[in-house]
């Protein structure tokens, strides 16, 4: 969330960003609690003041008058107590409304509703495939070479699920393979994190796991959810946790199933392996300086594109519009690839995020650092991408790489993990 002190400061800037980003938030009333806070605050300062005079006293004034001022000061730390509370009360009700005020935005951002505003930045070394056929749909490949069933999956857990098969199961495990060793060579700690986490985390990261638009599963009678993302646990690592200067940034890439209820997800661009229930991700996080958070967004952009470079899939940069960044992001790319079967004709699909979120979810979690030979402690900066969700890789590679015959080639990069050049 934003610091309260920053909200009330820039009210105005607090108030156009929710706008652009169409986050609906009552910065007035956040302000007008705030300053009733802060009034609380002085007035509780002010009766324990009192009260400590009156205590000081105590052991001065006769033994007579004793009694009547331990009462006095009975009463004024009653006051001291019941301002507290109120005070209390407050302090949460503003909490409760920063949870909805987005995080600031990049003034490069383009500025619109959805993403039809963003903007293509910079676009992959491989070019749109051209074929002198008609290509097959990700669901044909996957059929021609039994990889994919969508109908047994429906049959063990429902509509949205699948069971990957044969090859595919060999590709699924080869981009984990290729992707999590390219990461670990740049300094990267591979991390294998829970599929689950508590509702706090959820809130922290900036999920809402429960309620009607929900898009997170969550078990019953617990507060625990199935996790959307990896960002979730590799953020809730550090959960009320004081790093040191020196150990920034710190770099994880973590591999999780992904839970996704996909509420109001339909349509043709959306079959299949593209919006499903459950996937495979490996994700990249950071924990930085505030100073080191803009280059190192910029490195995990650049990572993205290495990895799509090496698949030989065709892609696209977008710096994403405001009203398409959701709360915690401060500025945000996304990487689309170009899938010949999506729509008619072939379509950009996103296959990829990263974004820079500032403090905003560190100040949620409660996550700092600390400088040595500096008082205090102060909130991190964190960054998240996608590094590569394996069924969106996974359209993208059949039906960039498939082969008039049906067969589909294996990009150089998978060949050692896969063992073969090509998916007969």
């Amino acid at each position: 969330m934003l610091d309260r002190k920053y909200v009330v400061e820039n009210a105005e800037a607090v108030k156009l960003n929710c706008l652009h980003r169409g986050a609906q938030a009552d910065v007035d009333r956040i302000i007008a609690l705030e300053m009733e806070r802060r009034a609380k605050m002085a007035e509780v300062e002010e009766w324990n003041r009192q009260a400590n005079e009156v205590s000081a006293q105590i052991g001065k004034v006769p033994a007579e008058q004793r009694e009547e001022y331990k009462e006095r000061g009975r009463g004024l730390r009653a006051s001291k107590e019941q301002s507290q509370k109120d005070h209390d009360a407050l302090d949460r009700q503003i909490d409760e409304l920063l949870a909805r005020v987005p995080n600031m935005t990049h003034p490069s951002a383009p500025i619109g509703n959805d993403d039809n505003a963003n903007l293509e930045i910079a676009r992959g070394s491989t070019p749109i495939t051209k074929f002198d056929f008609k290509p097959k749909d990700h669901l044909e490949l996957g059929q021609q070479h039994d990889m994919i069933d969508f109908e047994a999956g429906a049959r063990v857990a429902g509509a949205g699920f699948y069971f990957l098969k044969r090859d595919a199961v060999l590709l699924e495990l080869a981009l984990q393979q290729f992707v999590v060793s390219h990461l670990a060579k740049k300094g990267f700690i591979p991390v294998s994190t829970p599929d689950v986490a508590n509702t706090d985390i959820l809130h922290g990261i900036g999920f809402i796991p429960r309620g009607p638009e929900t898009q997170i599963y969550s078990i019953e009678n617990t507060e625990l959810n199935l996790v959307a993302t990896a960002e979730i646990t590799l953020g809730g690592m550090y959960h009320n946790q004081v790093l040191e200067a020196e150990q920034l940034p710190l770099k994880l890439v973590g591999i999780s199933h992904c839970f996704r209820t996909e509420a109001g997800a339909a349509g043709r661009a959306s079959r299949g392996l593209y919006r499903v229930h459950q996937f495979t991700k490996v994700e990249m996080f950071a924990f930085t300086l505030p100073d080191q958070s803009g280059a190192v967004h910029e490195e995990l952009r650049g990572i993205e594109c290495e990895i799509f470079d090496a698949l030989e899939i065709p892609f696209r940069v977008v710096d994403t519009a405001t009203g398409d960044l959701g709360g915690p992001a401060y500025r945000k790319y996304d990487l689309e690839a170009w899938m010949p079967g999506r729509g008619d004709g072939g379509q950009w699909g996103e296959v990829t995020s990263t974004s820079n979120c500032t403090d905003y979810q560190a100040r949620r979690l409660n996550i700092r650092y600390r400088t040595k030979g500096e008082k205090g402690t102060h909130f991190a900066h964190t960054l998240n991408g996608t590094a590569v969700a394996i069924s969106r890789a996974l359209i993208a590679l059949m039906e960039n790489h498939q082969l008039s015959d049906g067969s589909i080639k294996i990009p150089k990069a998978l060949v050692p993990w896969i063992g073969k050049e090509r998916i007969q």
